[in-house]
């Protein structure tokens, strides 16, 4: 709160969710890890290819949150919302888990 209280920019309470890059030998193998994460609530997950053909699958959460917390330097929410923030934020953690 000090630190907000005492800042002159914009701040931004951010938390971002799991990923996991896993490294496929064939297209297949992607594929079924792909399916097995989107069957797992994984919804953001996807299957990269690259110029050298390297197959690449990442498996996303969508326990994503990000709230802006000051505006030039200016708190736009109090202390109890920041710590209600913080506890959301760390029941995605242990949903991460």
């Amino acid at each position: 709160m000090t630190a907000l209280e005492k800042g002159t920019g914009d701040a931004v309470f951010k938390f971002e969710p799991f990923v996991l890059h896993v490294l496929c030998r064939e297209l297949q193998d992607a594929q079924l890890l792909h399916s097995v994460a989107i069957d797992s609530g994984f919804r953001n997950s996807g299957i990269t290819v690259g110029r050298g053909g390297k197959i690449t699958m990442a498996v996303r959460s969508t326990h994503c949150l990000e709230v802006p917390l000051s505006h030039k330097g200016r708190l736009m929410v109090s202390q109890e919302y920041i710590e209600f923030l913080v506890r959301v934020a760390n029941q995605k953690m242990e949903e991460n888990i």
